[in-house]
């Protein structure tokens, strides 16, 4: 294994020059729990923790490692390891953190491709492929739709589902793999030796079923649907990230019931970009695209032009959007005057003391 078999790119090599880490080992995250981390080298595996500068001085939890990111650490004893820098990221996939208000939860960095893995039988579901592309998009990280289990429907619904896709999302490859290991020749081909891919989906749509697969072994542990609920279990309990034999870095994630959208900038535009192509022609430049007269995007939903059930999915998400925006504004309000009656009270305690 090379430092490139992991990711390593010249671009990450000029900023280790530029920045004097040179002097430092060079790693990428391939697990993380509680603060404590897992460093990879092609020779090592390490268990690193934050030195207590990069600790205190990090404004959110964005500042902190993350699984995929790349490392300055430096070896103190035998596997053991401190991490003195993080790389610079090149992508970074996140959602609203789950029951926190205008929170971001990061689920990797640094990734070239996302694979969002949905079940034909179950799971299948277009608004909630269109949230997955929206985060990828959001990410500048690519998407393959990989359409699992289709041993357990006929070709004709399974080209169905695929009809149904092309209507709503262009251009996005889509792979069908099945239980039985078949299409996973072409999944494998479009692994490309170097690049980091992601997980994402739901909880039991097999996404450790086809890590297994394309690792070579039973690297992740599967389990079988509930009969009663028809929903999955949690088999991934944490991110990891693997190596694989032929080429490729994946990583696994624990599946996602919800998939909040952030404010990151763009994603909902490449996603819905036939919709917002309408909405160049509305007769306001404020429009809402809900009930405006003059709305070039209704009258094109009301003709069939825009798919009603894509129309009604952009404008839930356009919500959500606006309103994370603005928990994050007011969580922001609060901050500032939190630092504000710090500030003060230290102030008001020096001059006290003098």
């Amino acid at each position: 294994m090379t430092y490139q078999d992991l990711g390593y790119t010249t671009a990450l090599e000029q900023h280790r020059n530029a920045q004097n880490l040179d002097a430092f080992e060079v790693g990428r995250v391939v697990l993380e729990h509680r603060e404590r981390y897992v460093v990879k080298t092609p020779e090592n595996e390490f268990d690193a923790e934050l030195i207590g500068n990069l600790r205190f001085t990090a404004a959110s939890r964005a500042d902190f490692p993350a699984v995929g990111d790349w490392v300055a650490f430096s070896e103190y004893d035998e596997g053991k390891a401190l991490i003195h820098a993080v790389y610079p990221r090149t992508s970074l996939i996140e959602r609203q953190a789950v029951g926190k208000t205008g929170q971001l939860q990061i689920i990797a960095t640094n990734i070239d491709y996302g694979l969002i893995v949905q079940a034909v039988d179950r799971d299948f579901n277009l608004n909630r492929l269109e949230r997955y592309l929206t985060i990828c998009n959001a990410s500048k990280v690519d998407p393959i739709i990989v359409l699992s289990k289709t041993d357990l429907i006929n070709t004709s619904e399974l080209e169905s589902i695929k009809t149904k896709i092309n209507a709503r999302v262009k251009g996005i490859p889509i792979l069908a793999v099945s239980n039985q290991q078949s299409g996973y020749d072409a999944l494998e081909h479009a692994i490309v030796p170097g690049k980091t891919y992601c997980l994402l989906g739901s909880s039991g749509v097999g996404k450790s079923t086809l890590l297994n697969a394309l690792s070579g072994g039973e690297r992740m542990k599967t389990s079988e649907i509930s009969a009663s609920v028809n929903k999955g279990k949690h088999t991934t309990s944490h991110r990891e990230l693997i190596v694989l034999d032929q080429g490729g870095v994946l990583i696994d994630n624990p599946g996602m019931r919800e998939v909040g959208i952030t404010d990151a900038p763009s994603g909902l535009e490449i996603t819905f970009d036939g919709i917002l192509q309408y909405a160049q022609n509305c007769k306001f430049k404020n429009c809402t695209h809900s009930n405006e007269a003059g709305c070039a995007v209704l009258e094109a939903v009301e003709s069939g032009e825009i798919d009603a059930d894509s129309y009604t999915n952009f404008l839930k998400m356009e919500r959500e959007k606006s309103f994370f925006e603005s928990d994050v504004q007011e969580r922001k309000k609060k901050d500032k005057a939190l630092g504000k009656l710090i500030k003060q009270a230290v102030k008001k305690r020096r001059d006290n003391k003098y």
